[in-house]
């Protein structure tokens, strides 16, 4: 994988940039958390227990209110791994797919021990996080795919025939990867999720879904990103599932008023491929970020999923300020989602000034270490 060209950024670009990443991970977890507590529920459960309107505000889950799910664990790992294989460039190593390895693979930790080991210097910050030493029902796949060192690759993908969206929902970091070149992020995606998922249409869906969030990160409109993903996909083995979900999505937005009815349309949201088409769907007619993710987690099929896909979405393309403030006040893991996507907007944008190769010990090597 080729090194990316720096990019030069000025004062508003570099705060537009950030509220992007807030608001990408922040809208995410809000929609994992929206969707938690009824992601095993039919439409009908859902109405039946909470209205003909179905979900419109957190619902108990794991114990309280506002509560994430493995998708939101995985993520925040995921962007540990991106700031972490930016700092070990200055060793002269550079291959991205290994260091967000490594980072799921201290999500798989957290998923057997009690507690953070604080013998681990290499842990960095993120492992220390005691909030995130539970488990919250991650896909299967996940955890055999992190169940051991070995890493997953495109030619030698771990769990073959799994399909479903568990590598899907922990992709949105790679979409912020703004200097990068979308077939890059893509790329990088796609390498990534085989650790995971070797069916090729959960990879090829990861892989679609940042370039989504690239697009938008970048400013762009959501169906130029969409647009862009079919482009990229096209010459993929195994992407025609991936593509006529999304072409489905674009479809679906010309047929009259959003409701369950256009998600059912889409599939159950339980293949990947299936999810991020409601997800994309849901994202394109949402009239703000509410009525969105709303849409996004009333139906049959994995709420929590859709929901998350749907809130990176429309979090990247409006910005932090965007999101209910409600949902965020109750929102589990705020403080520590603020804190990484801060860390990671600063190591996109002045990531010299935070580290460099003669330099071996600082505040920010304690934070992500190179080991």
């Amino acid at each position: 994988m080729s090194t990316p060209s720096g990019t030069v950024w000025g004062r508003s670009e570099q705060q537009d940039f950030r509220s992007r990443v807030r608001g990408c991970l922040l809208g995410g977890a809000v929609g994992d958390a929206l969707g938690a507590g009824v992601s095993t529920l039919t439409l009908d459960d859902i109405r039946a227990a909470h209205g003909a309107g179905g979900v419109s505000d957190y619902v108990p889950a794991y114990g309280r209110r506002g509560a994430v799910t493995a998708s939101t664990q995985l993520t925040l790992f995921t962007v540990d791994g991106l700031i972490r294989a930016q700092v070990r460039r200055d060793t002269g190593a550079w291959h991205p797919p290994t260091d967000v390895h490594r980072a799921h693979l201290r999500w798989a930790t957290t998923q057997r021990d009690w507690g953070p080991d604080l013998r681990r210097k290499d842990n960095g910050w993120l492992a220390q996080e005691e909030w995130l030493y539970v488990r919250r029902d991650p896909t299967i796949s996940s955890l055999t795919g992190f169940g051991d060192a070995t890493m997953g690759t495109l030619d030698r993908p771990k769990n073959p025939t799994a399909r479903d969206a568990g590598a899907l929902v922990r992709s949105a970091p790679f979409g912020l990867l703004v200097g990068w070149e979308p077939q890059l992020v893509c790329q990088l995606a796609v390498e990534c999720a085989t650790q995971t998922h070797g069916h090729p249409t959960a990879y090829l869906s990861a892989g679609a879904f940042a370039v989504i969030v690239h697009a938008l990160a970048r400013g762009e409109p959501l169906d130029a990103g969409v647009q862009r993903a079919l482009a990229l996909l096209a010459p993929r083995p195994g992407h025609q599932p991936v593509t006529d979900a999304l072409q489905q999505a674009l479809g679906a937005v010309r047929q009259g008023i959003p409701g369950p009815d256009r998600i059912a349309a889409l599939g159950d949201g339980r293949a990947a491929e299936d999810a991020l088409a409601v997800a994309v769907y849901c994202a394109l007619v949402a009239e703000d970020i509410r009525q969105g993710l709303s849409l996004a987690v009333n139906h049959d099929g994995p709420s929590g999923a859709t929901g998350t896909l749907c809130g990176a979405l429309l979090g990247a393309l409006y910005g932090e300020t965007a999101l209910p403030p409600a949902w965020l006040a109750e929102l589990e893991g705020r403080p520590t989602l603020l804190e990484i996507a801060d860390d990671f907007a600063m190591e996109m944008t002045q990531g010299p000034a935070l580290h460099s190769p003669a330099v071996t010990t600082s505040g920010w090597l304690d934070r992500y270490p190179r080991g």
